[in-house]
């Protein structure tokens, strides 16, 4: 029997900084205190050489409920449909059109923070349509 109770989830990418600070702004989550001597994080990755510039960022849910999410740098881009995606739970309680309507709203705000809408769909019970949406790196994930 297993006793591991906590994961967190990894994504590669090109910019972690960047990729963090949406997935925080659409999460909730916070990023770790800025080390001492700094006023940004932003100061103290340019303070770093060049080849340890933001190889990695993390966030966390401030409720401490949610896995921490870890951005990592890598030279590759995205190339294929993820094999993994997040779900981002904004319906949770709502049916039918109050659910759609709530979704579509969660839609529009994460489109001006730079996600990209894929489609919607809708299917016949009340608690299954999603929208397919993409980051600000082409990462998919679905509103649900």
């Amino acid at each position: 029997m297993s006793t591991i109770k906590q994961f967190q989830v990894t994504f590669d990418c090109a910019e972690p900084a960047r990729l963090a600070a949406f997935w925080c702004e659409v999460l909730g989550y916070v990023v770790p205190t800025v080390p001492e001597g700094f006023a940004t994080w932003e100061e103290y990755h340019r303070s770093l050489p060049p080849k340890e510039q933001v190889i990695y960022f993390a966030c966390t849910d401030p409720s401490g409920v949610g896995p921490r999410l870890l951005f990592q740098r890598v030279p590759e881009g995205k190339v294929v449909k993820n094999r993994l995606h997040l779900d981002v739970r904004a319906g949770i309680g709502l049916v039918g059109e109050e659910r759609l309507a709530t979704l579509e709203a969660e839609c529009a705000r994460l489109v001006a923070l730079g996600a990209v809408h894929v489609r919607t769909m809708r299917a016949d019970g009340e608690n299954e349509s999603c929208i397919v949406m993409q980051d600000i790196e082409g990462n998919e994930f679905c509103l649900d």
